[in-house]
């Protein structure tokens, strides 16, 4: 099975674009024959039901006069708090993504799982395939045309905006394989491949924060590529990655920095899905009241880690060549524990140059009741009481974060494994019935 790192035939960057339905011009939905469907408890894209005037998504209203607008609390979010809302899911169509850019989300992000249960669950990616197959591709040469596909056809989508903020945002992400989480130069490689075969100047190339990765991430940034750097869950891992941008910019040589840039992806209710675990066992009634309060007090503090680490001296003399500040991403922002607030791992991450990446539930949550402030710093002494007595009732973070990295890791693996166990099966069945 061939590897990322040694595919005896590249693909060949696609030119071509997608026939895109015409553009939203008076609402978020006025007879759009889109795919999108929104419930009160989820946002499908697989649906085939219409956007419907049931939708249940509160517009903003023009002037006071009724007459709806194309506008939600995710153009608010940006416009007013300056945070981005990208949406943490790709499958195919892409442009079933239309109606969600018109409703103001301004990136996407996909990982191994995201395309594992794309898809395996899907007949949108059978016919290529099918020619891929027959073609002689083996099954992971043939995984990577099918994601690189997606990739570039979403990245068209998002260049208007990527366009309009001189490639401040309009991002779509893809991750190297997670077999080279523990492989800097594999990495390194990796990243460079997957720049060249998608070839579109708004792409993200994963790289996950492992110790062994984060040199690679200095090193991809040194050449100039744009990178999405995944799994953080501690501030730790965060100040390095951080460190490996600044490093990997000043390393590149170019004159003007201002297309290469960075997202720092910490996760979040991951954390909270761990530590109350530990609370639970721990069981006293100032361990269980801090349930639920550890993730969101870990992100503010890592709030304040990004805005000192870009000022200063050094930071200054990048900035003078373009350089843009490596914004925080939250990622992993869907609610595990149903008895916590639909948006408790969005509505308090609220703040200036950064982004948020939120599944359907997430998405639609906030969409349908989410408010709009800077939460992000509104109060940095509670989340450092918070931080610190959870250290003081014996939660090691340093721990919190090695386990979570692992999980994290090891379940990308698991998807990435199992997705090219069912493609194998589906081409052999091809195979049967072509005999």
């Amino acid at each position: 099975m061939a590897s990322i790192t040694n595919l005896s035939s590249p693909i060949t960057p696609l030119n071509s674009s997608p026939v895109l339905p015409p553009p939203i011009t008076t609402s978020l939905y006025l007879g759009f024959p889109s795919k999108l469907a929104l419930s009160s408890s989820r946002l499908s894209l697989r649906s085939t039901a219409p956007l419907a005037a049931s939708l249940l998504v509160r517009c903003s209203q023009n002037g006071g006069n009724g007459s709806a607008v194309k506008r939600t609390t995710l153009h608010d979010l940006y416009e007013k708090q300056g945070q981005s809302p990208w949406y943490d899911n790709l499958c195919r169509p892409v442009t079933d993504l239309i109606p969600l850019i018109e409703s103001g989300v301004r990136g996407v992000t996909s990982n191994p799982a995201i395309f594992q249960k794309a898809i395996s669950t899907s007949n949108a990616y059978n016919d290529q395939f099918r020619e891929l197959v027959k073609g002689g591709k083996d099954i992971e040469s043939a995984y990577w045309e099918l994601v690189v596909k997606d990739i570039q056809d979403a990245c068209r989508l998002f260049e208007p905006i990527y366009d309009e903020t001189d490639g401040g945002d309009g991002y779509v992400s893809v991750e190297v394989s997670p077999r080279l989480a523990d492989d800097t130069q594999g990495t390194v490689d990796a990243a460079k491949w997957l720049h060249k075969v998608v070839d579109r100047p708004n792409v993200y190339i994963k790289i996950p924060a492992t110790a062994a990765c984060v040199p690679s991430v200095r090193d991809v940034i040194s050449l100039g590529i744009s990178v999405n750097v995944t799994l953080i869950f501690s501030l730790s891992r965060y100040e390095a990655v951080i460190d490996a941008y600044v490093d990997g910019l000043e390393a590149s040589g170019l004159d003007d920095l201002s297309r290469v840039t960075s997202v720092a992806s910490f996760f979040v209710s991951r954390v909270d899905t761990l530590v109350d675990k530990m609370l639970e066992k721990i069981g006293t009634p100032e361990a269980l009241d801090l349930r639920g309060k550890a993730a969101n007090a870990q992100a503010a503090l890592a709030f304040q880690l990004y805005q000192k680490k870009f000022s200063g001296p050094r930071w200054e003399a990048l900035a003078k060549k373009g350089a843009k500040k490596q914004r925080l991403l939250w990622a992993s922002t869907s609610v595990k524990n149903p008895a916590y607030p639909d948006t408790l791992y969005v509505a308090p991450l609220v703040g200036p140059d950064t982004v948020s990446t939120m599944p359907d539930q997430a998405l639609q949550a906030f969409i349908d009741h989410g408010t709009v402030g800077r939460t992000i710093d509104a109060n940095v002494s509670e989340a450092e009481g918070i931080y610190n007595a959870l250290e003081k009732l014996g939660i090691d973070w340093g721990y919190v974060g090695s386990q979570l990295e692992l999980e994290g890791v090891d379940s990308f693996k698991k998807s990435f494994d199992s997705l090219l166990d069912s493609l194998q099966e589906k081409a052999n069945s091809l195979k049967l019935v072509n005999l």
